[in-house]
């Protein structure tokens, strides 16, 4: 797929690099987000990456929105051709309580023992694949297929910070109290954003995770 480029408003623009969720599309997104870093145009702010796409940040007064199109479309398709491995960042450990609300309905819903749940859902290295919804939300994947279900049909108000949930093909630790629809599975103590830490998010794009139990 040839990258698309449309403005975001007056200082940005929009990189689409594919247009399906999947380990492919991520890492030629943050294959593509390194290189632009590294490159480092001259009137560049930030360069924010997501699941399909990234985002460039300029200063109009420092650069031209047609030159800069032009060197992000030369670098992005270079590195589609030969996208680098995603991954092989940090591997974090995150001490997990399998004591989630919503533990026992996901193990009625996949047929699976509570025990199996636990067991699959710890079995596997996770891949922060991109940070968004909220300070801190890591989306880990991918859970094993079988505990892939669906969001809560009707999301809670409040979900306590530190909560480990699950919901399609990811799962995720809550980093503060917020309104949430995943299916909580268990809790941590780590604090996942510190606005007082540099950097605020424990997790980066890019980082492995695995989920320890520990005793409830």
């Amino acid at each position: 797929m040839t990258p698309t480029i449309v403005p975001l408003g007056e200082s940005a623009l929009l990189v689409t690099l594919g247009d399906r969720v999947d380990r492919e599309t991520a890492v030629q997104v943050h294959a593509a987000t390194a290189a632009l870093r590294a490159a480092a145009m001259p009137g560049v702010d930030e360069i924010v990456p997501a699941y399909t796409t990234l985002a460039v940040y300029f200063d109009r007064a420092l650069t031209l929105r047609a030159l800069l199109e032009r060197t992000i479309t030369q670098i992005v398709v270079d590195v589609m051709r030969t996208p680098a491995a995603f991954g092989g960042g940090r591997l974090i450990e995150v001490p997990t309580r399998y004591d989630g609300v919503d533990l026992e309905e996901v193990a009625r819903s996949t047929g699976l023992d509570v025990a199996d749940v636990i067991a699959r859902h710890a079995e596997r290295t996770y891949t922060a694949y991109v940070l968004g919804f909220a300070p801190g939300f890591a989306y880990l994947g991918d859970v094993h297929p079988a505990l892939e279900i669906p969001r809560r049909a009707t999301p809670r108000i409040r979900v306590p910070a530190g909560a480990v949930a699950i919901a399609g093909t990811k799962t995720a630790v809550y980093p503060a109290e917020m309104p949430g629809g995943w299916h909580l599975i268990g809790t941590t103590a780590l604090v996942m954003f510190d606005p007082q830490r540099n950097p605020p998010a424990l997790l980066a794009a890019g980082d492995e995770v695995r989920f320890v139990p520990v005793p409830s």
